[in-house]
């Protein structure tokens, strides 16, 4: 799959800290695209390549949209 190197496309990241102080970060728009790092930087950065490695079998022109993110609320009894 070839990219288009002049067009800027946009992935939703999620970013997560663990137990450890880890950084976890995954793109959505990938299945079982995660990489982690132990500063924001860090990880913001693999998560860039792995972002790469998938592009590689897929077009992000045939990827699901992201339309936004959203959070509930949920009070364990």
């Amino acid at each position: 799959m070839k990219v288009d190197k002049k067009k800027l496309y946009h992935f939703p990241i999620f970013l997560e800290q663990d137990e450890d102080g880890v950084y976890i970060v995954s793109c959505p728009s990938f299945k079982g695209c995660h990489s982690y790092g132990k500063t924001v930087d860090e990880a913001m950065s693999n998560i860039r390549e792995a972002i790469a490695l998938c592009l590689e079998d897929e077009d992000p022109n045939q990827l699901n949209q992201f339309i936004g993110f959203r959070e509930i609320e949920y009070q364990a009894v």
